[in-house]
Parts: C-alpha cells; sequence; structure tokens
C-alpha cells in the first residue's frame, strides 16, 4: 500500500493545527480530512484517503473529533472535508427541526450550509439513525418486524416488555416521547431502563431488555443476531452520511465530487455495518479494512 502515515493521531493532529491557525489547503494540492471518535468515521476516513491519495493529492487526517469541533474546524479551515451525517447538521449544527425526508434533509443542507462556507455533495444510503432493535429469536416469536407491530403487541399485553435506552433518547422529542406518540403506545415508565447506550446491545442480548435503543449501523448488532425494528411510519430522522466539503476547497477542486461518489453510490447500511463488523468485531485493522474494500470495488488499484 502507497500509505505511511498511521491513523488515530487525530488529537495530536488538531492540536498542531489549533496552534498554526490555518489549516493545509493552499500548500499545492492538499487536502485535510476530519473524521469524529468512532469506528465509521475512521473508516470513511481512510477510505477517502485512499481515493484522494490515489488521485494525487497530498491529504492529512485529523481524527478523534467531536462533532462540534469538527464542525467549528471546518467552518474555520482546519479541516476541508468530512463525511457528515445529515441528522446531525440539521438538529445539533443548524438547530432546525428534524426533517424525515432523507432527499428533503439533504436539499436543506445544500441550500443552506453555503452560507456557512460548506458544501454538501456525495450522499450516500448509509443512515446511522436511531433504531429500535431486537434479538431476532424473540422478535420472530412474538411476530414483531416493525415499530407498529411493537405496538400493538404492547397495547395488548401492557407490561410484558421492558425498553432499554439512555437519558437522551429517553427525553428527547425526537426519540422515545415522540416515537411512542407517533405510534400510539407507551411502555410506562416501570418498564423502561436507563443505561449508557453502549451497554445495550449486550443487555438486549443477555435478556436483561426485550427492546432497546441503538443505531442503525452498529455492528453490534449483527454480531448478536439482532434485528432492526422498521420504522413503517418513518419517525425516525435520517442521518445518512455524506461529504461536508469546505466551499472554497470545493470551487478550487470540483473534481472531488466525481472521485467520491463512486463510493458513495456503493455504501448504505448493510455494508457499513459489515465493515464495522470487521473492525469492531473482528479486530481487523482500519486501514486494511478500508484498502480492501475499496480495491474489492475497484475503485483504487492494488499495490505491486
Amino acid at each position: 500500500m502507497k500509505k505511511s502515515t498511521k491513523w488515530l493521531t487525530g488529537s495530536v493532529a488538531f492540536v498542531s493545527l489549533s496552534l498554526s491557525g490555518c489549516g493545509y489547503l493552499g500548500f499545492g494540492d492538499s487536502i485535510t480530512i476530519g473524521a469524529k471518535s468512532f469506528t465509521e468515521q475512521y473508516i470513511l476516513s481512510e477510505m477517502t484517503y485512499f481515493i484522494l491519495e490515489d488521485a494525487g493529492y497530498q491529504v492529512r487526517q485529523v481524527e478523534n473529533l467531536g462533532s462540534n469541533v469538527l464542525r467549528s474546524a471546518l467552518e474555520n479551515g482546519q479541516v476541508d472535508i468530512t463525511w457528515e451525517y445529515t441528522g446531525t447538521a440539521i438538529a445539533t449544527y443548524l438547530n432546525m427541526d428534524p426533517i424525515t425526508d432523507p432527499d428533503e434533509a439533504y436539499s436543506t443542507l445544500q441550500e443552506v450550509d453555503p452560507e456557512n462556507g460548506l458544501h454538501w455533495m456525495n450522499v450516500s444510503e448509509v443512515n446511522n439513525t436511531y433504531a429500535l432493535i431486537m434479538n431476532r429469536a424473540e422478535a420472530e416469536d412474538l411476530g414483531i418486524s416493525s415499530l407498529s407491530d411493537l405496538a400493538t403487541y404492547v397495547n395488548d399485553n401492557p407490561g410484558e416488555l421492558n425498553m432499554g435506552t439512555d437519558a437522551a433518547f429517553a427525553n428527547r422529542a425526537d426519540g422515545l416521547p415522540g416515537l411512542e406518540q407517533t405510534y400510539g403506545f407507551e411502555f410506562g415508565s416501570g418498564n423502561v431502563d436507563y443505561m449508557d447506550a453502549g451497554l445495550l446491545y449486550e443487555a438486549l442480548y443477555n435478556g436483561e431488555l426485550s427492546v432497546a435503543m441503538g443505531y442503525e449501523t452498529d455492528a453490534r448488532i449483527d454480531d448478536y443476531d439482532q434485528v432492526i425494528l422498521e420504522d413503517d411510519e418513518v419517525f425516525f430522522a435520517p442521518y445518512n452520511a455524506a461529504v461536508s466539503i469546505r466551499l472554497d476547497v470545493f470551487e478550487e477542486n470540483p473534481e472531488i465530487e466525481e472521485l467520491l461518489q463512486p463510493l458513495a453510490d456503493l455504501l448504505d447500511s448493510e455494508i457499513m455495518r459489515g465493515l464495522n463488523y470487521e473492525v469492531d468485531i473482528e479486530r481487523q485493522s482500519v486501514t486494511l479494512v478500508a484498502y480492501n474494500f475499496l480495491v474489492e470495488a475497484g475503485l483504487i488499484e492494488e499495490d505491486e
């Protein structure tokens, strides 16, 4: 592989960027990729690195950033490009009401975010949105495959199922309260257990919970043989992964959109969950997972 730099040095890199007070664009064809501090973001950053490097760009990666820090880094020029989630941008950065139609969410960002110096492109079918999950065996045994099925079962069997959630999802309008209102049911306070989001999948697997909050692209869903209940009333806002790039960088390098489009066209939630699985469950290297996927997909050539 051509790549010689190592990832997971984002915190150090970001400190140096902050101290220098400037980004890397302007020093030839140099691009700085930003990423948040979880596996999916590392993989997306790594794949972007390989594609841009293969096209002749000098590429830096800045990883392990919090959402708001990454957004600020984009706006002030310390980062040039990142994979961001439409729902995060709309609700968290722009303080807009959630938009449940994915096309409308994406087009809204394309219309609004240029005011902040950012351009949106390369939207994918990766949707890292909230989900309610169950163990596959129990869901099949109870005949529950959708949130409407769940609502019917809870209403017909009050108090039988318990729900696991973190505190944020339990209290936000686009979380449990809004979901129960949309689907016309209620677990009841005595049937809701609160815990850290990272503990929910294992607690569900161990039978401590009947239903749990989860995220659609989390690898533990596959590892524990769990299922995502279909959001048949389309309550959850979409969190599609798309490229957010500084507007001036895009205007100077419009070919980046064409370079990344084949990747965006390939990716969806199932594929992303599988890539996350290779890293989180099988403990493979992020670099190798990203590189092998791109080679197998024909997006870059394998190094001899």
